[in-house]
């Protein structure tokens, strides 16, 4: 077992209240194995770090609290990995005795120490930080079984690029560091407006207390998770004015010198003056009979809330199904105090039996004209199509044919028996968005939920292009249609770009009735490892788009063996044993010796106790996606959506160093393990060993050559390691199969 995520070296030494004894440091990172705790079991209780940061000026505080859980006082010496580019501002001690020391180490200096620690103790988790700056403070006393706080101050100036500035904070990445309790919180404060926050790494809380200052902290969730914490955020000259990032990572594989970036903007507020997008919402209510009680009242009680918001001069429409298809009005009326009172005693007189006729019900939603600029439509049902027209394909493709307006349409799935497939399509081509209310959620809520963002775009059918038309410089982007952007929404765009020239991205769209232009120019040499979470994002993205085209595909039994579907599913397969993102179809990729894979059979293929090659992962994924791809409806058909959507919309890769969730046929959410991220680089479990991700086609061929942790030809290959960014693909121990320097290469490092 490990201690948890931070990147500290605790330096113990015993000494007796007697006498003391001879001076024998026992170094202790957090994350390494207990068992090199066992004579000096000093451990690090809790991390707090306060951040400031004022106009680029970071200021770090971090309070390290350290318990001595023994009978006898001991000495301890904290190192830490630090950023480059820091100053040493202060340490404080609150315990008794010679105020204790500490200094700035250069790398050069750095680098011994640690090589020095490494060398001691044998323990591969300690190559993590290996070229890392270091403060490390002098020797200072804990008392027997008690806690001691030391608090370390450092300063730092950050960069800005672009109007972007980044923050990190080294943690370890290890996904078994998830001990120590970590409180982190950052305070930005900036003389111009604080536009878009984003972190990378963590899940975290916004608190906008001023257009010049916002208050960051973890997630409850996210307070565990390992991993070095990073921040970005941007600045701009006025709310008025748009503002937009992007983060490149080159990809050195490919031949045409392009690599992956990621665009965020954060679009101009709207000025309170101006005139607001009138809308025609058009709320459709299943009244099946099994819509009966609780879920037909709260559906009226939404009905009534989505009338109410609506402002004097927009109009509205109800249209009702069951058997058969009833509405308020042929058409949609203008909101006034006659349609409102009108429309509240329609609601009311609402009665739910019968079936559920979906195609007529869409299609009298669809057919009329707009009467307002932008027409929506919300869309609940809590059944599968019993009557009319059941089948998948056609009610979509009538749904799309019948939408001439354009209409944006809003679906709502109450319940678990729903055809979820078919709702996430009618409203995806539509630029709407799907929305399932599983059981004991309140459909007044959800509902509500998404309308209150509904009140007018600020942006309309926007697209990505780059500037340079004798050339196409930006391919294969997440989402591949952008979706409408209302005001507080935030534009994330993920692609690839090719050639290393700098180029310039052009964000378009209607706003306000006139076409609109966002620019910002691109330089990719400007990218690097800050940004090395960017690829993986991407793939994230990417599989979430190919798994939702398998499953339209899969609408009425479609075809598992049309060589398209085979298609999709090799490339599923191909992003995510490279990216290491694994799904409910592709979770036997990663299991552990002997476990049972949770998303299928349990693993008895191949001695190893996974299933081996790449023409058999293929094949073993086309088989779950066609077991799976039956299940439209109930949990199996729901929670199959609710992933794909996570996958679609993620802004960070994972929970954390390697951790995913995937939600099963029950709807809970299961922890997948297996994997290990380690900046750019993934390592899977397979069978009794790490495989490097770009190593997995070749697993089965013998290693170039094998080497053993503390030899001298793992002396001898620390350099490559540190160099090629590696050395932290050794800290989980066990053997390790990866590239280095060009080899495949087998690295025996012991339990």
């Amino acid at each position: 077992m490990r201690s948890a995520a931070a990147a500290l070296v605790l330096a113990l030494a015993s000494f007796s209240t007697a006498q003391p004894v001879e001076h024998h440091p026992v170094d202790v990172i957090p994350q390494i194995r207990t068992r090199h705790l066992e004579r000096w079991p000093v451990q690090l209780q809790r991390a707090d770090a306060k951040v400031s940061i004022n106009d680029q000026v970071a200021t770090t505080t971090l309070v390290l609290t350290l318990f001595n859980p023994s009978r006898s006082p001991m000495e301890a010496r904290v190192t830490l990995p630090v950023p480059d580019g820091i100053t040493l501002r202060s340490m404080a001690y609150d315990g008794v005795g010679p105020e204790p020391t500490a200094t700035l180490l250069p790398r050069d200096k750095a680098r011994d120490i640690y090589n020095s620690i490494v060398n001691r103790y044998k323990d591969p988790a300690l190559l993590e930080f290996l070229s890392s700056t270091l403060i490390q403070t002098s020797a200072f006393p804990i008392p027997a079984n008690s806690s001691q706080n030391v608090t370390i101050v450092y300063e730092q100036v950050l960069t800005a690029d672009a109007g972007r500035v980044d923050y990190i904070l080294p943690r370890s990445e290890s996904v078994e560091s998830t001990n120590t309790e970590w409180k982190l919180e950052v305070t930005i404060k900036s003389q111009a407006p604080v536009a878009s926050i984003y972190s990378p790494s963590h899940e975290v809380q916004i608190e906008r207390r001023s257009d010049n200052e916002a208050r960051v902290s973890l997630t409850s969730s996210s307070a565990a998770q390992p991993g070095s914490f990073r921040l970005a955020y941007t600045t701009r000259a006025s709310k008025n004015e748009p503002s937009l990032t992007v983060f490149t990572y080159p990809d050195y594989s490919v031949a045409d010198n392009g690599g992956y970036f990621m665009l965020m903007a954060q679009l101009p507020e709207l000025d309170a003056k101006r005139e607001r997008v009138n809308r025609e919402v058009t709320i459709v209510i299943d009244r099946s009979g099994s819509m009966r009680g609780e879920k037909m009242e709260q559906a009226r009680q939404a009905a009534l809330q989505i009338i109410e918001g609506l402002r004097p001069g927009e109009s509205f429409n109800i249209i009702d199904y069951s058997d058969s298809v009833e509405s308020f009005k042929p058409a949609p009326v203008v909101k006034d105090d006659d349609t409102t009172r009108a429309a509240k005693a329609y609601i009311a007189r609402l009665e739910a039996n019968g079936g559920t006729n979906i195609q007529d019900a869409l299609l009298t939603a669809l057919r009329p004209g707009p009467t307002q600029p932008l027409p929506l439509v919300l869309f609940l049902t809590d059944g599968l199509p019993t009557v009319g027209e059941r089948s998948e394909i056609a009610i979509r493709n009538a749904a799309e044919k019948a939408n001439t307006a354009k209409r944006r349409i809003f679906s709502f799935g109450v319940g678990l028996d729903v055809n979820s497939p078919l709702l996430t399509a009618i409203s995806t081509t539509s630029r709407g968005a799907p929305t399932f209310v599983l059981p004991k959620e309140d459909v007044e809520v959800k509902v509500s939920q998404v309308f209150r963002r509904l009140d007018g775009p600020v942006m309309e059918a926007p697209s990505l292009a780059t500037s340079e038309t004798a050339e196409t410089r930006i391919r294969e982007l997440q989402p591949g249609k952008l979706m409408d952007v209302f005001e507080g929404d935030q534009v994330v765009v993920l692609g690839r770009y090719v050639g290393d020239r700098p180029f310039r991205l052009e964000l378009a769209g209607n706003s306000f009735g006139r076409e609109q232009k966002f620019a910002i120019n691109v330089d990719p040499a400007a990218g690097g490892m800050k940004s090395s979470f960017v690829p993986r994002l991407w793939a994230t993205r990417k599989i979430g788009a190919l798994i939702e085209a398998v499953r339209q595909a899969g609408a009425d039994a479609g075809n598992a063996n049309d060589p398209k579907m085979k298609e999709l599913v090799d490339e599923i397969v191909r992003l995510s044993t490279k990216f290491g993102v694994l799904t409910e179809y592709t979770a036997f990729l990663a299991v552990e010796p002997g476990q049972r894979n949770h998303f299928g059979a349990p693993n008895e293929a191949g001695l190893s106790g996974h299933i081996s090659g790449l023409p058999a992962m293929q094949k073993e994924a086309a088989r779950r996606v066609e077991e799976r791809n039956q299940a439209r409806s109930g949990g199996g058909g729901v929670n199959q959506e609710l992933n794909t959507r996570e996958l679609r919309d993620r802004l960070t890769p994972a929970e954390g160093g390697g951790r995913q969730v995937i939600i099963d046929e029950n709807l809970n959410r299961v922890e997948v393990g297996g994997v290990q991220f380690m900046n750019e680089h993934t390592l899977i479990r397979r069978g009794n060993r790490w495989v490097e991700s770009t190593l997995i086609e070749h697993e089965n061929e013998p290693p170039q050559r094998t080497i053993k942790f503390g030899t001298e030809d793992f002396d001898k290959i620390l350099p490559a390691l540190a160099k090629e960014n590696k050395q932290g693909l050794l800290a989980r121990g066990g053997t390790v199969y990866l590239m280095l320097e060009n080899q495949r290469t087998l690295i025996e490092l012991g339990e």
